[in-house]
């Protein structure tokens, strides 16, 4: 399975971030074709050493690395990465992956 990590940096509004995200973006997010799998974290997100910069991390699913890339060339997708912008300004960083488990 391939991934598509979004770690969210600690907004300046942690409850208007959240309100957004889960009320508007995750909804965009779910129409993106090929999606099997959306994962967020709860809580604070910590490194071994303590606090971290992130305030959220969402792990998305999909078959292959080609699926990661027809869904963000997608309209969907298009729409979901230019939706950042309305609530991610702390900023995001995202990694995609491919993966196995072992």
């Amino acid at each position: 399975m391939a991934k598509l990590i979004a770690m969210y940096k600690k907004p300046a509004d942690a409850q208007a971030f959240d309100a957004y995200y889960y009320g508007t973006h995750v909804p965009l997010a779910k129409t993106v074709p090929g999606l099997r799998s959306y994962e967020v974290s709860t809580g604070p997100v910590a490194t071994p050493a303590g606090p971290s910069a992130y305030h959220l991390i969402a792990t998305l699913g999909f078959d292959s690395m080609a699926a990661i890339q027809q869904a963000l060339g997608s309209p969907e997708g298009i729409a979901t990465a230019r939706d950042l912008g309305n609530f991610a300004q702390a900023g995001v960083d995202l990694l995609i992956m491919d993966s196995k488990e072992i």
